[in-house]
């Protein structure tokens, strides 16, 4: 298998790593049109290479030229901003090669599943938002469903934190401070009643206990389901994703934005001076939660309630990633970065079977040969099964 990597960056180099890990991977060529970037991913790939590894510059925003290096390839991965993501499916398409990107937009992932009739027709398929949220968060909540007969809940939360929290705000950067700012504060999609509803950002806080973290707080989050909410509409009465911090951050991001920080419209600093607010709150967000050196860590708590043979029965899927000191990588490296791996893997190798097509990750992702490819990589990923008209003193079964 050969594959292509578009983006160079900490996704892109994380999602090398993985597939140079394999053996029947012959070549992974890592491309951006940054020879720093390349410079840099290169020496991070040194161990894992052996020769297979290759840096090539390729402009993401030229289609034409991406569709002329795929030739030969098995697979092509988007690493770079969800914007370009449609011309390069499209160009994957016309070369006959599997995609795989890590979404960041569902408007622009909706025109990709539309892709459908020529993914079929070129006998390729087509698969976005396969990061971390959205991505392994949605298919691990389908890994759940699928356990039950009717489903009721659909409680998907996840964060990306410091193992170690600094006052006042306990948090550190772990991806694009923009991506960030709009996870923040743009509307979450959500089911109620079975209906798709929108929920302003960062609303509706709970407190949410956590076996490894102790007491945390979580709050709706923007974009994190992409299109699970509405693949699931009319099926499942109740389904949202908040985001998890550490006690007291929320509060603090939420007067920010009633203060008008995350404004997109220019203000009048001083005269003839001009300024977005938002623009100074993304460079004050890099300055303070930037913390090059501080490890992070990656919590997945997802809780599906529904039926079983007539009971009321609850799924609990957990997981905890840390920074790998040995490698250098970031948990938001890993679980972002190695589940486009995972599922460019079994679209090539037909492991998944993934048919041709374009599909969304919920519909598009076997969830069973998922979790077997990312337990193998070491991801603390576990779960059980419990009876919820079951005695109180009865204990968790792991399935």
């Amino acid at each position: 298998m050969r594959f292509l990597i578009l983006g160079s960056g900490f996704q892109g180099r994380a999602c090398a790593y993985d597939m140079l890990r394999n053996p029947a991977v012959t070549e992974v060529a890592l491309c951006d049109m940054s020879e720093a970037n390349l410079a840099s991913a290169k020496a991070f790939l040194a161990k894992v290479s052996k020769g297979r590894a290759k840096f090539k510059r390729l402009d993401a925003g030229n289609p034409a030229a991406v569709k002329k290096a795929l030739q030969g390839y098995s697979a092509l991965v988007s690493c770079v901003p969800y914007f370009l993501n449609l011309p390069l499916a499209k160009a994957a398409i016309a070369a006959r090669v599997h995609y795989v990107d890590l979404g960041g937009n569902t408007d622009i992932v909706k025109k990709e599943i539309a892709l459908h009739p020529l993914a079929v027709k070129a006998g390729v398929s087509v698969l976005p938002d396969n990061g971390l949220g959205p991505g392994m968060i949605s298919t691990l909540a389908v890994h759940a469903m699928s356990m039950l007969d009717t489903v009721d809940e659909v409680l998907i939360r996840d964060g990306g934190l410091p193992q170690k929290p600094a006052p006042p705000m306990n948090y550190m950067l772990t991806f694009s401070e923009h991506g960030l700012i709009n996870e923040y504060v743009a509307p979450a999609t959500a089911l109620r009643d079975g209906k798709l509803v929108q929920i302003p950002g960062l609303s509706e806080t709970e407190i949410i206990d956590l076996p490894t973290l102790g007491r945390c707080e979580a709050a709706h989050a923007a974009g994190g389901l992409s299109t699970l909410a509405e693949t699931y509409a009319g099926k499942v009465r109740t389904m949202d994703n908040k985001l998890i911090r550490y006690p007291g951050h929320i509060a603090v991001i939420n007067a920010m934005a009633a203060m008008g920080f995350f404004d997109d419209k220019a203000l009048e600093v001083r005269k003839g001076v001009k300024v977005a607010p938002r623009e100074i709150a993304a460079k004050l967000f890099r300055r303070h939660f930037h913390r090059p050196g501080d490890e992070d860590m990656v919590v997945i708590h997802n809780i599906v309630r529904g039926l079983k043979d007539g009971r009321p029965a609850e799924i609990v899927h957990s997981l905890v990633d840390r920074a790998d000191k040995a490698t250098g990588m970031t948990a938001m490296m890993r679980t972002t970065g190695w589940p486009a791996s995972i599922v460019a893997q079994m679209a090539a190798d037909g492991r998944g079977r993934i048919k041709p097509g374009a599909y969304p990750v919920e519909i598009g992702v076997p969830p069973e040969p998922f979790i077997e490819e990312a337990c193998k990589r070491g991801f603390n990923l576990t779960w059980k099964f419990r009876w919820l008209d079951a005695p109180a003193s009865a204990a968790a079964a792991a399935l």
